[in-house]
């Protein structure tokens, strides 16, 4: 049984991402989501972006860090989009690391200012080919460079151009692709 922690994308923890979260627990795994906008959630990614810039970001990192303190035993840390920026950091950092699920965005390593990639720790990154943020930005170019230095790492890019595929609750929602993200997910999580 894995402990999951899933950290949410800048619209906030919305049901599609409650939603998320137990289509990876499953019956056997355990996923906290923490809800780092105090229950607000936004329609866009702009306003979404425009929530985070009055918040106190090193408030939210405490807030993530706090949450992965309170957390007995090996961690999985996962986050989708802006969510990634914690789960990533909170991988390569915590000696309790047990896996990182990076979905729709990856940050450069090296780069990120959060030390090596912890070589042993198995990761998936996973976004879509034709993505704005994730495709276009240099995410996917990161996530390669990542999984080159794992000893267990997958990037995994699907069809299409969406970003926020797996929210549900979304317009933007790929209810197929996001079933494959979650059995491949889950198959990561069947190995930590």
């Amino acid at each position: 049984m894995a402990v999951v922690v899933l950290f949410h994308h800048v619209l906030g923890r919305t049901p599609g991402v409650r939603e998320l979260a137990a289509a990876l627990a499953g019956e056997e795994h355990t996923v906290h989501t923490p809800d780092l906008y105090d229950g607000r959630t936004f329609g866009s990614v702009e306003e979404g972006f425009a929530h985070l810039q009055t918040l106190d970001r090193d408030a939210l990192a405490r807030q993530a860090d706090d949450v992965a303190d309170g957390l007995a035993g090996p961690v999985v840390f996962a986050g989708i989009s802006w969510g990634v920026f914690f789960a990533q950091r909170l991988a390569q950092t915590r000696p309790a690391a047990a896996g990182a699920l990076l979905l729709e965005a990856c940050l450069p390593v090296g780069d990120d200012g959060f030390g090596p990639w912890p070589v042993a720790l198995p990761v998936q990154v996973h976004g879509m080919d034709a993505d704005e943020y994730f495709a276009h930005e240099g995410d996917v170019d990161a996530a390669r460079a990542l999984v080159a230095q794992a000893q267990d790492g997958e990037v995994f890019t699907y069809p299409g151009g969406a970003h926020l595929f797996l929210d549900s609750s979304l317009p933007s929602s790929d209810p197929a692709a996001t079933a494959t993200v979650v059995g491949r997910a889950r198959e990561l999580l069947a190995r930590v």
